[in-house]
């Protein structure tokens, strides 16, 4: 594509890498992400991707900003007390760069849409806070074929990874669990608790949630290495970060050899529903 001036400009830190250029920059401005939650991740995560020029960028979250909000989600301000977060987002994005297409779904995902949003994007970023979206998404990754970068975080923890399951256990000599692979089944209610009951520090989220931002980049470079078959694990206190070899799981109920769940809750197949 040509660059006007004003975009060589913007992006001369990228283009001068040799690993994006302006090939990659171009590649950039022409994907589409899907972020889920515009909260203490999706905040620095959703900055970081407007400020590299994904071309278009997708904001699913139901939720209203608070003052609680503010201490983590750099993404709003003062300003922005009562209004939809997903709105209050898309303003700021939009003020960093007017090149990105910013759209916003206000609503909760749930079987009956996730798989319509997925398929309208190239990858899928989520920073959402409960398990039932967690395990909802990478459902509807696999099924549609999308990379999922998945991240969460407690009081001074991060972990973050990368899920491609549908590659399958092999692909290019790499194996591709998906998220139930590593995480076979939601914990019962109450055992972990959320950021709002354990607490949470802050700039931890914008630890992780670059991070995260640094993997989708990465993924829609096609650079460095996946973190697809790794789980990333931060301790801020201990200043130390750890990564884990993670494999497909042969009994897993969604990618495994024999697969158990075979469509989302309410769609038609011969499977179990997703828990």
């Amino acid at each position: 594509m040509d660059f006007t001036d004003s975009q060589i400009e913007r992006y001369s830190r990228h283009i001068i890498l040799k690993e994006v250029g302006g090939e990659g920059q171009a590649r950039l401005l022409a994907s589409s992400v899907l972020v889920v939650g515009a909260g203490g991740l999706g905040a620095p995560l959703l900055l970081y991707l407007a400020a590299a020029g994904v071309g278009r960028i997708g904001i699913v979250d139901d939720d209203t900003v608070d003052l609680s909000n503010l201490q983590r989600q750099v993404v709003h301000d003062m300003a922005s007390l009562g209004q939809a977060k997903v709105d209050s987002a898309a303003a700021r994005l939009r003020a960093i760069n007017p090149d990105v297409v910013v759209e916003t779904h206000r609503m909760r995902l749930g079987p009956g849409n996730v798989r319509d949003l997925v398929r309208a994007y190239d990858i899928v970023a989520d920073g959402s806070d409960n398990f039932a979206t967690r395990f909802l998404l990478n459902d509807a990754c696999y099924f549609e074929r999308r990379p999922l970068v998945s991240a969460a975080m407690l009081r001074f923890d991060g972990q973050i990874s990368t899920f491609k399951a549908y590659l399958g256990k092999a692909h290019e000599g790499a194996s591709h669990p998906c998220y139930r692979c590593v995480f076979p089944e939601p914990p019962p209610p109450g055992l972990v608790p959320s950021c709002s009951e354990a607490g949470v520090l802050g700039a931890l989220a914008g630890t992780v949630g670059s991070l995260q931002a640094l993997e989708v980049l990465k993924e829609l470079l096609g650079i460095g290495d996946s973190l697809s078959g790794r789980l990333m694990l931060y301790d801020s206190l201990g200043a130390s970060f750890r990564t884990v070899r993670v494999k497909p799981d042969p009994d897993c109920p969604l990618c495994g050899s024999h697969p158990t769940i075979t469509a989302l809750p309410g769609e038609e197949g011969p499977g179990e529903e997703t828990t």
